[in-house]
């Protein structure tokens, strides 16, 4: 949409979802090590987080940013002295915003994938959807 070229990391069993979603590079991480691969990229958005999330620090270019989901433990010394921010995100309401990604979702630029949906009192069962992994998409409770 902003002419970003994306490239997705995953596991093999992913690849066909990831491009359908519009990737354009995929790099199956069961068979080789992305940051060994990919260099001087602007963003990382790394959607699994934790203790293994430094190992792309060295993929961005200087003045790039990696945004971790789940935070990790980051070298402050090691991120300044390759120009590189390391922040996360929260949700924060913003009417123009939601206005612009509704135009989107619309006009079908931007896709909501569902992996799997479950009723309100089946939270539960969601919850252990979400802990076998593997998602294609959200998981949605619906309320009645």
């Amino acid at each position: 949409w902003k002419g970003a070229r994306v490239i997705a990391v995953a596991s093999g069993a992913h690849e066909a979802f990831l491009s359908d979603l519009g990737a354009d590079q995929f790099i199956d991480y069961t068979k080789s090590r992305p940051e060994e691969l990919v260099r001087d990229v602007d963003l990382v958005l790394d959607t699994v987080g934790g203790p293994g999330s430094g190992r792309f620090l060295h993929t961005l270019k200087r003045g790039g940013s990696q945004f971790p989901v789940f935070p990790g433990d980051f070298d402050e010394e090691e991120t300044a002295k390759l120009g590189v921010t390391v922040s996360t995100a929260q949700v924060r309401s913003n009417g123009a915003q939601l206005a612009e990604l509704g135009r989107l979702l619309d006009a079908g630029t931007v896709r909501v994938a569902i992996d799997s949906t479950f009723a309100l009192a089946d939270a539960r069962a969601a919850h252990e959807r979400a802990a076998r992994g593997h998602i294609q998409g959200k998981i949605v409770l619906t309320v009645a």
